[in-house]
């Protein structure tokens, strides 16, 4: 049986450090990552948690000049009928606003679920199906931590019509997209949030979050 490591006070403060400087990234420097970085953030990303260890995760590099052109186009369409959504100072707000690095991220990365995957045999997710791509959000979440850690930063862009981004990838009948990441070195730093410091949303209290029963 191998010993478990021991995590003392100061490895609490800095893993509160690497969730506190966890940002989502929309403005990206374009220096090429190392070479590997990409593949060892994997490696990472799934030694999440899956349901009834199904590891449904499925991940797609996006370095085809055409393929990123098109899921940036992509972007652009939907984010201006996103736009049509709001009015008035709002809509002159949100039109300001950064909403992806895909401009400048030096690496794209698509996470899908596999639906039909066998692993796991069904355990967990009968009564709750929706485990399967939540198992895939912990990936990504652990991916996103392993990359802050090598002040790598990524942005989650989530303004995109997915099935259309399915057939750009070519990505199997069976996958879903649940996330579409920008991945490489931020080029501005901060512990605040880009929708709060822009002023389009504040940070809500713990109160509205937590209930006891």
């Amino acid at each position: 049986m191998t010993q478990p490591p021991e995590f003392d006070d100061t490895f609490r403060e800095r893993l509160h450090d690497l969730l506190v400087w966890r940002r989502d990234v929309r403005r990206f420097r374009t220096d090429v990552l190392p070479q590997g970085v990409v593949e060892t953030l994997v490696d990472e990303a799934i030694l999440a948690p899956s349901v009834g260890y199904s590891q449904p995760w499925r991940f797609v590099t996006v370095r085809n000049p055409a393929r990123r052109t098109a899921v940036y186009k992509n972007f652009l369409a939907c984010n201006r009928d996103a736009l049509e959504d709001y009015k008035g100072e709002q809509a002159k707000l949100y039109a300001s606003l950064k909403l992806s690095g895909l401009d400048t991220a030096p690496e794209h990365l698509a996470v899908f679920v596999d639906n039909a995957t066998n692993s796991g045999h069904g355990v967990g997710r009968k009564t709750m199906p929706e485990t399967l791509p939540y198992s895939v959000v912990m990936a990504v979440h652990t991916l996103w931590l392993a990359a802050r850690a090598r002040d790598i930063g990524v942005g989650w862009v989530s303004i995109l019509d997915s099935e259309r981004v399915k057939a750009i990838l070519e990505a199997p009948e069976d996958w879903s997209l649940v996330a579409y990441l920008c991945i490489g070195y931020p080029e501005e730093e901060h512990t605040d949030p880009e929708l709060e410091r822009y002023g389009w949303q504040d940070h809500d209290p713990q109160s509205s979050a937590l209930l006891k029963r």
